[in-house]
């Protein structure tokens, strides 16, 4: 599956005069009491509404913003909002004076003929994306009239995953100006019920907080309502600008009685599974670490700060080992050895030691570190019922030894063999995120990147945390023969404590008495086997006394599980399979309404009397895979008679080699 990220979001509202004479500045910030209380640069946004309902952990997120252009002259009117990266958008509409343009969903190529198309007749078109650590942009401006009113409603939806033990809502606001209405609810609905649901704000005092905050929960139902007035939005009390800036998170759980929940509704069930209270399984861990001369300096620190931190939470039925590759690879120990306490204190001095140099040779670091998992096993150095896992990190690409990718990841597969994970870090943009996060889906794990920032050595301790507490391997879950269709991924090499699988899928009879699901697998000290059994006439009967929030919600997690999965697989099919595959992904976000990284959401647009059309797509997190920068359709790459406009977000646009630029850049007359 998608690396598990949680659901996030910035809303930021700005605006910027529409007059040819003014500057190309991606953004203009306001300034401490120098406009109207409430108004930037003439516009008014008088309503901001984040909307989300939650059911069975599927989120179905509206965001609303309403403003109204009190200048005596025309203004362009930006909304700006960022979204989770494992979110897909599903409806965008902008309404003028009543009047509403609605955004539609089409296949990527024909909507990049719509955008090459306007492009050449001189108007204007956007093909914009920025993606940062969890978010990625959407951004549409407009020209609104004197005294005109303007409505943007973006809609979002995805499955929220469960991480440590908690689904997380990370909303990151910043409205940039007081709004008069401004309020983010969130319903929950857990068939199981809730077990905890707590709220913060990272921008805001808690008696503040307090005042403006209500939250709840019983039984099934959780509710998180934020509407702050504009005095407690004020950064000071006689401030016309807004402290709205920071994090908003909700965190949840529910109640497992039993380790697994099966939901069925229309025709479409859904199984999560989550045992608790198991013995971890012990882990035979070969830490494999680039020490190569780009790693020189703090992220070589970062390094090792992250993996003493680690080396503290191994457990004495833990083996592990350390292979250093630049030019050439080293290792710490001949083979695995036992966290016991004199190894760990011997390791750590190691750690310490560790300096960079020279070049980067992934295939021989990865092989070396293979080959010692293997050979633990064969020889009987580590216990039975134990798991293997690889963790690699990097900072570039291979420059010596073996250096095609495509190469590396045959070898890396056939050592492997399918017998354990491979997790892969890449430190930093200046490497090929692309092939490290096919080479580890491929070898059923997955890849992360690790931002270089002041928290580095925290994100990656962040990850082994997420891997450190297997619970079981070769986790099977199996339904009625013969009574399901489009089953989503069912087999999984590790359930890690913390997290939750979840299959989805369609039934062949709707009108089946009972519905019976089994989860086998491998445990610390033996073999277990986990039932759900559901009498389908007794949960309709629930259901016509439960309050679903949108009742077609487990035919769209299937869809949206679905149209995942096939993705990933996608990375790494070739002819026919890749054709076969990315048809029945295209086929799905087409019927659901999805902005996917095979389809493109055309938003037609009241330009002068004349169509306009802008293009929202879905980035990927390798896309531009040697920079990592985020790609930008800047002024000089559009015609010269092109009117202001920017439609940003979920983009594979075009791409200017020279832009350090972050941000998505307002595009202006010049």
């Amino acid at each position: 599956m998608a690396s598990a990220w949680w659901p996030c979001l910035i809303l930021a509202l700005l605006s910027s005069l529409a007059a040819s004479g003014f500057q190309r500045s991606p953004f203009r910030l306001l300034g401490k009491r120098s406009l109207p209380e409430g108004v930037a640069n003439g516009i008014e946004v008088y309503s901001t509404k984040i909307n989300s309902k939650v059911t069975s952990r599927f989120a179905h997120n509206v965001v609303t913003t309403r403003a109204v252009n009190r200048a005596d002259t025309a203004k362009e009117v930006s909304f700006d909002v960022e979204l989770p990266k494992t979110a897909f958008i599903t409806n965008f509409t902008l309404t003028i004076d009543g009047v509403t343009y609605p955004g539609n969903v089409k296949e990527k190529e024909v909507a990049k003929k719509q955008y090459e198309k306007a492009v050449s007749q001189g108007k204007t078109a956007g093909l914009v994306k920025a993606s940062g650590r969890k978010l990625e942009k959407f951004t549409v401006s407009v020209n609104v009239a004197a005294g005109s009113k303007v409505t943007f409603e973006l809609t979002y939806e995805e499955l929220l995953k469960r991480h440590k033990g908690k689904y997380e809502m990370y909303l990151k606001v910043q409205p940039k100006q007081l709004v008069k209405h401004f309020e983010i609810e969130v319903d929950i609905f857990e068939p199981q019920g809730i077990s905890m649901l707590d709220a913060e704000a990272s921008f805001i005092t808690n008696d503040l907080l307090g005042s403006a905050l209500t939250k709840s929960f019983s039984g099934k139902k959780g509710h998180v309502s934020f509407k702050p007035s504009l005095d407690q939005q004020r950064s000071c009390p006689t401030c016309t600008d807004s402290l709205l800036s920071g994090d908003f998170t909700i965190t949840y759980d529910v109640n497992r009685e039993s380790p697994g929940n099966v939901q069925i509704v229309n025709g479409y069930f859904v199984h999560f599974f989550a045992p608790q209270g198991l013995p971890v399984v012990p882990k035979n861990v070969a830490f494999v670490i680039d020490i190569s001369g780009s790693m020189a300096g703090r992220k070589l620190e970062q390094t090792k700060e992250a993996l003493l931190r680690i080396l503290e939470d191994m457990k004495e039925e833990d083996y592990l080992n350390f292979i250093l590759f630049s030019g050439d690879v080293s290792t710490w120990k001949e083979h695995l050895v036992q966290a016991m306490p004199e190894n760990l204190q011997e390791a750590r001095t190691f750690v310490k030691s560790m300096e960079d140099k020279g070049m980067t040779n992934i295939n021989d670091g990865l092989l070396r570190g293979i080959s010692m998992l293997n050979k633990a096993r064969e020889e009987h150095r580590v216990p039975e019922r134990s798991t293997s896992i690889v963790i690699m990190l990097t900072d570039g690409d291979a420059n010596v030894g073996e250096s095609r990718p495509e190469k590396i990841q045959e070898n890396v597969r056939n050592a492997i063999g399918g017998k354990f994970p491979l997790y892969n870090l890449g430190f930093g943009n200046n490497l090929n995120y692309n092939f490290l996060e096919n080479m580890a889906l491929e070898n059923h794990g997955f890849a992360r990147r690790i931002y270089e920032d002041s928290d580095a050595d925290l994100q990656l301790q962040g990850f082994y945390e997420e891997v450190a507490n297997p619970l079981l391997t070769g986790v099977e879950m199996e339904y009625p023969e013969n009574a399901i269709l489009d089953l989503t991924q069912n087999t999984y090499q590790h359930f890690y404590d913390g997290s939750e699988i979840v299959v989805a899928g369609r039934l062949v009879d709707e009108d089946m008495n009972s519905f019976k699901a089994d989860v086998k697998g491998h445990g610390a000290t033996n073999d277990l086997t986990f039932t759900e059994e559901v009498d389908m006439k007794e949960m309709e009967k629930a259901l016509q006394e439960r309050d679903y929030i949108f009742g077609n919600y487990i035919e769209r997690l299937w869809a949206y599980l679905t149209i995942e999965q096939l993705l990933e697989k996608r990375k790494n099919a070739h002819g026919e399979e890749k054709e076969n595959l990315t048809a029945r992904a295209l086929d799905l976000s087409l019927k659901y309404h999805f902005v996917t990284p095979l389809t493109s959401m055309v938003v037609t647009k009241p330009e002068d009397n004349e169509d306009e059309r802008a293009i929202a797509d879905k980035p990927g997190e390798g896309e531009d895979s040697h920079t990592g920068e985020p790609r930008h359709v800047l002024p000089d790459q559009l015609p010269a008679s092109s009117k202001p406009l920017l439609l940003c977000g979920r983009g594979s646009p075009l791409h200017h080699p020279n832009s350090g630029e972050r941000r998505c850049p307002l595009l202006q007359h010049r």
